[in-house]
């Protein structure tokens, strides 16, 4: 677990990177939607969803970036993001089981990054008392 603590930068660092990757699904919904999913949505409801889906997981990502270097905001961003990728991983476990076999390393490392974000703020907890 020590190692999260000293560590927590670069994770946060890394992990923001790749989740900003997202917004490819932003510029592109179909191709992000299919590299994800294997699957693809159309018309114009289709895309002003995605898009806003998309974009709003590549804020999420810039806030992991900019709480790795601002650590007065860590706790926050972890917060947000432990929650944000919970959901994503929930809602496909319960609603797209049928995209496992394409989401499931998205779902694996999500699912790891919540473990690694929760840890960190037990342990800055309980070094904090």
């Amino acid at each position: 677990m020590n190692l999260i603590f000293s560590n927590i930068k670069w994770i946060m660092l890394g992990s923001g990177i790749i989740t900003c990757s997202m917004l490819l699904s932003a510029l592109h919904p179909s191709l992000g939607l299919t590299l994800t999913f294997g699957d693809t949505l159309n018309g114009d409801l289709a895309n002003t969803i995605v898009r806003n889906w998309a974009a709003l997981i590549a804020i999420v990502g810039g806030m992991l970036i900019y709480g790795a270097y601002h650590e007065h905001t860590r706790n926050l961003v972890l917060v947000v993001a432990s929650v944000s990728k919970s959901i994503f991983v929930i809602l496909n476990l319960i609603y797209g089981t049928s995209f496992l076999m394409r989401s499931g390393i998205a779902l694996v490392f999500d699912s790891i990054l919540v473990i690694i974000f929760v840890s960190y703020l037990f342990l800055q907890k309980q070094n904090k008392n």
